[in-house]
């Protein structure tokens, strides 16, 4: 059953920009009440609710450095004050980096996995705990990317964060469905350039793509939307990724 998103509070963490910003303004044409988070883009935060608020939405934003719980907790008791509830959430706060594996420093894992991981892990259980207590379910969403998926060597520790993102998905879905609290997972191949990205670099990953394009924020945006309204759906990993998987983006 399609479930309205009407009026329904959704969290969106990195929500000021780029594939987020995008998340974020898919959910307030549906006329959903919006939390964008940031970490250090108020500029980018302060545009995306005023692009928000131009669509007749609602939307408070809020910012944290999510390598720290306390930042994390903070927020949510910021959520609490405003809404007094939060109905979707949607981890895609995220950090890309690269490296060899033998290099991989101890700060350069926690810097990854503290975003990547631990982050939607405690994003998870205060805003379970918040739909659990409302007695009327929610939705979790997790953003992941086939380096989770695919041993991507370029990107050891981004790798395993991801994988571990898709368990927790699982490990979610199945620990909170007794409170109708469904989560699933959404594996997005290349939708915008990186920035700072040579544009002849950015051309051969899209042609190493099946659909031979990139794709859309607005890509990005359905996917989740679809996640969120769909009442039978849960522990699910859906790629949207232009074929990403299949083909040879991920073998390099």
């Amino acid at each position: 059953m399609y479930q309205s998103l009407a009026g329904k509070v959704v969290f969106v963490t990195g929500g000021a920009r780029r594939v987020g910003r995008g998340i974020a303004l898919g959910f307030a044409r549906e006329g959903a009440r919006l939390v964008i988070h940031h970490s250090n883009s108020d500029e980018a935060a302060a545009q995306t609710a005023a692009d928000i608020r131009a669509l007749g939405a609602e939307v408070v934003v809020v910012k944290g450095d999510y390598r720290k719980y306390d930042d994390i907790a903070a927020n949510f008791g910021q959520i609490k004050a405003r809404y007094g509830r939060i109905d979707v959430m949607v981890n895609s706060a995220s950090n890309f980096e690269s490296g060899d594996l033998l290099d991989v420093s101890p700060e350069d894992w926690r810097k990854v996995m503290s975003v990547n991981l631990d982050a939607p892990f405690y994003c998870t259980q205060f805003a379970g705990r918040m739909m659990r207590d409302q007695g009327e379910g929610g939705v979790i969403l997790n953003i992941g990317d086939n380096a989770g998926t695919r041993a991507w060597v370029k990107r050891p520790h981004h790798g395993v964060s991801k994988a571990g993102l898709l368990m927790l998905t699982e490990v979610t879905a199945r620990s909170l469905a007794p409170y109708n609290i469904r989560c699933n997972a959404l594996v997005f191949g290349p939708i915008l350039k990186t920035e700072g990205l040579d544009d002849a670099y950015w051309a051969k990953v899209e042609a190493r793509l099946p659909l031979k394009r990139s794709g859309d924020p607005d890509d990005a945006a359905r996917a989740c939307i679809f996640a969120a309204t769909n009442d039978f759906m849960t522990g699910a990993i859906l790629r949207v990724d232009g074929g990403e998987y299949l083909g040879e983006a991920t073998e390099t």
